[in-house]
């Protein structure tokens, strides 16, 4: 018997998408924060994503968790998307663990902490409903660490870092 797997540059982008939002979402939950917030905008994230994944114009993600008093920048975790996708036979995967071992690593974020996502996106790049402009928060005094790619679908992926406190 002979099985042929091919899989669309669609398929690709669906897969990178889902991952890259549970990745967040565990991001999120294992830093001691309520998802309920993130998941209850799951679709509108989803959105986005697939859209400018699939024109190529998302360039990364990042998610800040901050002091609500101060709006001063706890930590923040980036996702730089890598366009090297090829046709054929895929090779898919999503790294958990290493994630799950550098969210211990950075730690639990203080109880009072929120969260925001931010996309990156090349200008001119197609609007999305619920998506607009928004700016970073400062990174003065943080250091980055690098976990590497943490999602890959046939060389559409992503490499996760995070950015903590000297």
């Amino acid at each position: 018997m002979t099985s042929v797997a091919v899989y669309s540059y669609t398929h690709s982008v669906t897969y990178v998408a889902d991952n890259i939002l549970k990745s967040l979402k565990d991001i999120i939950r294992l830093s001691g924060l309520n998802p309920a917030e993130f998941v209850g905008e799951w679709q509108v994230y989803m959105n986005g994503l697939r859209t400018w994944l699939n024109s190529g114009d998302l360039r990364g993600i990042a998610l800040e968790i901050y002091n609500p008093k101060t709006g001063a920048l706890i930590t923040r975790w980036d996702i730089e998307i890598v366009y090297g996708w090829t046709e054929g036979d895929g090779s898919f995967w999503t790294d958990t663990e290493q994630l799950k071992y550098a969210i211990r690593k950075a730690g639990v974020a203080p109880s009072e902490a929120r969260y925001c996502l931010l996309l990156d996106t090349k200008p001119g790049r197609p609007n999305v409903d619920g998506w607009g402009t928004g700016s970073y928060r400062s990174t003065a005094g943080m250091v980055r660490q690098s976990l590497g790619t943490t999602v890959e679908h046939s060389g559409l992926g992503a490499r996760t870092s995070y950015l903590r406190r000297t």
